[in-house]
């Protein structure tokens, strides 16, 4: 998927990525600001972030939907595994939270690990 290319450019480039939450970082967004850098995975104070499962339609024949679920199972998989490695959860409860949309604030997405700080001036 396109969210995967991202996913990989971030995590091949020696250059630390900062992500930051502005307004809502949903589905994949979730994902990739929690894969920015330690330390540099941000949030402005009203964002809103939010995780779950893979969506996906598949349509043709029988066989056609078969492949097509087996690909979205283990792409699934694929993704709580990255959420997984980049929050510090469990499998088990990435797999429970992810079920059902999840809405977070950024202070449940910090105690959560998906991000490491909520920012409301800029430093710079």
């Amino acid at each position: 998927t396109a969210g995967l290319a991202i996913y990989d450019t971030m995590q091949y480039i020696k250059s630390d990525v900062t992500t930051i939450c502005i307004g809502m970082a949903a589905s994949m967004a979730a994902i990739l600001l929690s894969a920015g850098a330690k330390g540099k995975r941000l949030a402005l104070p009203n964002g809103e972030i939010m995780i779950h499962q893979l969506m996906g339609g598949i349509e043709g024949q029988a066989t056609d939907i078969k492949i097509g679920a087996e690909r979205i199972l283990k792409l699934k998989e694929r993704l709580n595994a990255i959420l997984a490695k980049h929050t510090g959860q469990k499998m088990a409860a990435i797999e429970k939270d992810t079920d059902r949309d999840r809405f977070m604030s950024p202070e449940e997405a910090l105690k959560y690990g998906i991000i490491d700080k909520i920012i409301t001036k800029q430093t710079i």
